[in-house]
C-alpha cells in the first residue's frame, strides 16, 4: 500500500531535519518520493554515504540539488574544518562529475574553479568536457592547470570554445599562445589577441599582424595591445583599417618611423573622405558592380579594409537586395545581429559580417557577434530572415513621411 501523504509530509519534515539519525537519512536516501530525496539532497547534515547514493539518483532534479548542495559546503567551510569533510564531498562531485546532465556538471565546475586544493584529476576532467558551459570556468580559472596541461587540451580539444576558453586564460605563457596562434582557430587567435595579460612571442605578433590583412576583425584587438614592438607597429600602420588608425595613432609607444607613417596616412585617409563617394555615388557603384557579377566578398572587404563606410553600406544593401536606408539605421543603432544577418542574406561569409560589424557598426571586439564553433554564422537562418523583416520595418516606421 503507498504511503499516505501525511507519511510523505513526515518524511520530508525528517529529510530536513538536522536531528534525524545517520541510519534514517540513509534509509530516506532511497525513498520512493522525489520531494523526500530532494529534501535530503538539500540538508548538509546527511552522510556522505548517504550523498552517494542521492549521487545515483534517477531524477536530474536530485543531482543538481545534491551538487548544489556539496558546491556550497565546498567553496565556504572554514579553513579549519577543510580536513576532512571536503575530501567527502570531492568523492560525491567526483561522481557528479560524470553526470549525463550538463547542469549538474556545470554547478560542480563552478564549485571547484578557483580551489586549489581540488582533486586534480576532477580539475581535468572537467576541464576535458565537450560542454563548454562546464569547462570554461574550470579553464579561466583553475590554478591546477598546468602549461602542460593546457598544451594537452589544445591537442585534444573537444570542442573550438576549449580552445578560444583557454585563449582567454589570463597570464598565458609563451608556449601555450604559440599553439594558439598555430592553430587555425580563428575565434580563438581573437581572443588571445584580446587578452592583454597572454605573453605572445614578438615573431608570432608580427605573423599575426601580417595575417590580419585577410582577418580584419583581429586588428581591432591589435592595435590595443599592452605591448607592441615596433616592427609589429610600423606593419599595422601600413595594413590597418583606416578607422582603427586613430587609436593606433593614440599609442605613446610608437617608434618616429611607425608613428610619421602613421600621420601620412592619416592624413590621406583624411584627404579621401574629403573627396569620398557620395551617398548617391556609392549606390550607382555598387550597382554597377552587381549588373555586372562583379559585387563580391573580396570587393566588399577591400572597401572595409580602406574605410569606405558609405560604398560599404551600399554593397551590403544590393547584395542583399534591401534599402541602403535600412542598413545604415541599423549601422546607427550599432544592432550587430542585424548587421550580421544583412551580410548573410548577401551571401557573404562571418568573415564579411564580423568586419562589417567593426566599420560600419563601430563594434569593438568584445561587442561584436562572433562565428559559431564551424566558423559560420551563429543564428538559425530563421533567426536571420527574422531580424531583417524586422530591422526593413523599423527602418520604415523611423523614416520621415
Amino acid at each position: 500500500m503507498g504511503a499516505s501523504p501525511d507519511d510523505e509530509t513526515e518524511r520530508v519534515r525528517l529529510g530536513a531535519s538536522h536531528a534525524t539519525s545517520a541510519d534514517q537519512f540513509r534509509r530516506l536516501a532511497t525513498d520512493s518520493s522525489v520531494r523526500v530525496r530532494a529534501t535530503l539532497a538539500m540538508n548538509a547534515a546527511v552522510p556522505p554515504d548517504a550523498d552517494r547514493s542521492l549521487a545515483r539518483d534517477p531524477d536530474e532534479r536530485v543531482r543538481l540539488l545534491l551538487a548544489r548542495k556539496l558546491a556550497t559546503l565546498t567553496t565556504h567551510l572554514p579553513p579549519e574544518t577543510r580536513s576532512h569533510l571536503p575530501l567527502q564531498a570531492f568523492e560525491t562531485l567526483t561522481r557528479l562529475v560524470a553526470d549525463e546532465a550538463e547542469r549538474v556538471r556545470a554547478v560542480v565546475a563552478d564549485a571547484v574553479k578557483d580551489m586549489p586544493d581540488a582533486p586534480k584529476a576532477l580539475i581535468l576532467r572537467l576541464a576535458h568536457d565537450a560542454s563548454i558551459m562546464v569547462a570554461e570556468p574550470v579553464i579561466l580559472f583553475s590554478p591546477l592547470l598546468t602549461t602542460s596541461d593546457l598544451l594537452s587540451l589544445i591537442a585534444a580539444a573537444p570542442s573550438t570554445d576549449t580552445v578560444v576558453a583557454i585563449a582567454r586564460r589570463p597570464a598565458l605563457e609563451e608556449s601555450v599562445t604559440d599553439a594558439i596562434a598555430a592553430s587555425t582557430n580563428f575565434s580563438a587567435i581573437n581572443a588571445l589577441l584580446a587578452n592583454p595579460s597572454a605573453r605572445i612571442r614578438e615573431a608570432v605578433l608580427d605573423a599575426l599582424v601580417a595575417a590580419s590583412v585577410e582577418h580584419p576583425d583581429w586588428q581591432a584587438s591589435l592595435v590595443r595591445r599592452p605591448t607592441l614592438p615596433a616592427r609589429a607597429a610600423r606593419a599595422l600602420s601600413d595594413i590597418v583599417q583606416a578607422h582603427l588608425l586613430a587609436v593606433l595613432s593614440a599609442r605613446s609607444d610608437l617608434d618616429p618611423a611607425a608613428a610619421a607613417r602613421i600621420a601620412e596616412r592619416l592624413t590621406a585617409t583624411h584627404a579621401a573622405e574629403a573627396r569620398a563617394l557620395s551617398r548617391h555615388a556609392a549606390l550607382a557603384e555598387a550597382n554597377r558592380l552587381a549588373r555586372a557579377d562583379l559585387l563580391t566578398e573580396q570587393v566588399l572587404l577591400s572597401a572595409i579594409r580602406q574605410g569606405e563606410v558609405r560604398l560599404t553600406t551600399a554593397l551590403v544593401a544590393v547584395a542583399a537586395d534591401i534599402p541602403m536606408e535600412v542598413v545604415e539605421h541599423m549601422a546607427v543603432l550599432r544592432s550587430a545581429k542585424a548587421l550580421t544577418s544583412f551580410v548573410w542574406q548577401a551571401g557573404f561569409s562571418m568573415r564579411a559580417a564580423s568586419a562589417v560589424q567593426t566599420l560600419l557598426g563601430g563594434l569593438s571586439p568584445a561587442e561584436a557577434i562572433p562565428a559559431s564553433r564551424s566558423g559560420g554564422f551563429p543564428f538559425s537562418t530563421e533567426e536571420m530572415r527574422w531580424q531583417v523583416e524586422f530591422a526593413c520595418q523599423s527602418a520604415r516606421n523611423h523614416m520621415p513621411a
